[in-house]
C-alpha cells in the first residue's frame, strides 16, 4: 500500500484551567519562540482520546483494548465465563500461565503479598508493567487456557502452544492499539508501531502561570471560631492552544489487518478507526482539575488534510507568539494560519491535497479558504472517512 497521511489541526481556547500538571502541580509549560507557552502533553490528550472512544460509544467494545497491569485478573474473568464451575483460585492460576506463555512477566505485588500474610485473600499476580491488549487477544488467550485445562502447566510448556499464545497476543489488534501502538520491552517482537503521532498542544501566545489562593470554611464552626478550616493554592493558566496529530493511514491499515468481521471489506475497519479518531481528537478533553475549573470547551476550528506526501504541522506559524488585539488571540491565530498554510504548501508543492474545515464564529471566517467547509462535526467526520475509504480502494 502506498503511504498516505491524515493531518488534523485544531485551535482551541481554554479558560483558567490546569489540564495537565507537572511534578509540582503546576500546568505544564514549554519555551517556544523564546517565550513560555502553555503546554498539554501528547500523552494526556491521547489518554483523553482513548477514553472518549469508550465513554461515547464511538466504537464497539470488541474493537477496543485495555492497558493495565491487572491482565491476569481480566483474563481470569474470561476463563470463568467459559467455565463457570472453576474456582477463582484456579481461574487465576490458568490465566497466569497463559499470560506467561505469551511472554509477559508477572509477579504478586509486595503490598498485596503483605496483606495476604495478615489474613487477607490470596492476591492475584500482576504484570510487571502496563500491558496493552485488545478484547479479541484476551478472548484468544482465554480460549487457549480452556483448551489446556487438563494440565495447564504442561500444556504451555509445549513450544507449539507457547507460540500460539504469543500469536494470540500479537494478532487482531484493537483500534486503540493500532492507532497508538504498543511497547513491551521484554518481548519486542509483539511491539506495534503507532499509526498516529500526537504533538504536545502549545499556546499560540506567551503564557505565565498564575496561582489561586483559596480558603475553605468549616461548616460546624461556632461563632467565636474564626478563620479558615483549610487554606491552599492551585496553579492555573488560560490559553488558545494549537493542537496537531498526524495519522499514517497505511500503518493503521497494516496494524488492523483483516479487521473485526470477515464479511466486510478491509476498508471498513480503517474507515471506522479514522472517523473515531477525528471525532475524538476534536471532542475529547483532558480532565485535570476539571471539578475545580470546569474548563469544558470545544475547538474553535478543526482543519483536516489528506496527504499523499508527508505530514505537515503548522506550529511554525506561531513561533513568533501572537499578540492579543481585537478578536483576542483566536482571531490573530486564524490570521496567521490563513497566511501561513498557502505559503508553506506552495513552497513544498503540497497544495491541492483534499482538506476540510470546521469552524465556529466570525473570528475563524478566513479559515474557510483552507478547505471544504463542513456544517458540523458529524459531516466533517463522514467526509474524511469516505475520502479515506475511496483512497484505500484505489489500485496500487
Amino acid at each position: 500500500m502506498n503511504r498516505f497521511f491524515l493531518d488534523v489541526h485544531a485551535l482551541q481556547t481554554v479558560p483558567p484551567s490546569n489540564l495537565n500538571r507537572d511534578d509540582t502541580g503546576a500546568p505544564k509549560t514549554a519555551v517556544y519562540g523564546g517565550v513560555p507557552r502553555a503546554r498539554v502533553s501528547s500523552q494526556a490528550w491521547k489518554r483523553a482520546i482513548r477514553t472518549y472512544f469508550r465513554d461515547e460509544h464511538l466504537l464497539d467494545t470488541a474493537e477496543l483494548g485495555v492497558r493495565t497491569k491487572k491482565v491476569v485478573e481480566l483474563l481470569a474473568e474470561r476463563i470463568t465465563a467459559l467455565d463457570p464451575t472453576l474456582s477463582e483460585e484456579e481461574a487465576l492460576r490458568r490465566a497466569d500461565e497463559a499470560v506467561k506463555a505469551a511472554g509477559l512477566k508477572t509477579e504478586v505485588p509486595k503490598r498485596k503479598a503483605d496483606q495476604a500474610k495478615d489474613g487477607g485473600p490470596a492476591p492475584a499476580p500482576e504484570a510487571k508493567y502496563l500491558v496493552f491488549l485488545s478484547a479479541r487477544q484476551l478472548d484468544a488467550l482465554a480460549a487457549l487456557a480452556a483448551e489446556g485445562a487438563a494440565d495447564i502447566t504442561a500444556f504451555f510448556k509445549e513450544k507449539k502452544n507457547k507460540d500460539r499464545a504469543r500469536q494470540a497476543a500479537d494478532t487482531r489488534h484493537s483500534v486503540d492499539i493500532a492507532l497508538f501502538g504498543r511497547m513491551v520491552a521484554d518481548i519486542p517482537d509483539i511491539n506495534v508501531d503507532a499509526a498516529v503521532q500526537v504533538a504536545h498542544a502549545l499556546s499560540v501566545h506567551r503564557v505565565d502561570n498564575e496561582s489561586d489562593y483559596y480558603t475553605a470554611v468549616d461548616d460546624n464552626n461556632r461563632d467565636e471560631e474564626t478563620g479558615a478550616g483549610m487554606i491552599g493554592t492551585v496553579d492555573f493558566n488560560s490559553a488558545t492552544l494549537y493542537r496537531y496529530a498526524a495519522l499514517g493511514i497505511h500503518q493503521l491499515a497494516a496494524n488492523l489487518g483483516q479487521g473485526l468481521r470477515e464479511d466486510e471489506p478491509r476498508t471498513e475497519p480503517v474507515r471506522r478507526a479514522v472517523e473515531a479518531f477525528v471525532h475524538s481528537f476534536a471532542a475529547s478533553l483532558p480532565t485535570g482539575k476539571i471539578n475545580t475549573f470546569g474548563h469544558h470547551t470545544l475547538p474553535d476550528a478543526v482543519l483536516v488534510t489528506l496527504r499523499s506526501t508527508w505530514p505537515v504541522s503548522y506550529v511554525s506559524a506561531f513561533e513568533d507568539p501572537v499578540r492579543t488585539g481585537e478578536g483576542g488571540h483566536l482571531r490573530a491565530a486564524c490570521d496567521r494560519l490563513t497566511a501561513y498554510v498557502p505559503d508553506i504548501e506552495r513552497a513544498y508543492g503540497t497544495q491541492g491535497d483534499p482538506a476540510w474545515i470546521l469552524r465556529v464564529g466570525p473570528h475563524t471566517r478566513d479559515l474557510a479558504r483552507l478547505g471544504t467547509e463542513a456544517d458540523n462535526l458529524t459531516a466533517l467526520v463522514e467526509a474524511v472517512g469516505q475520502a479515506v475509504a475511496q483512497r484505500l480502494e484505489k489500485p496500487e
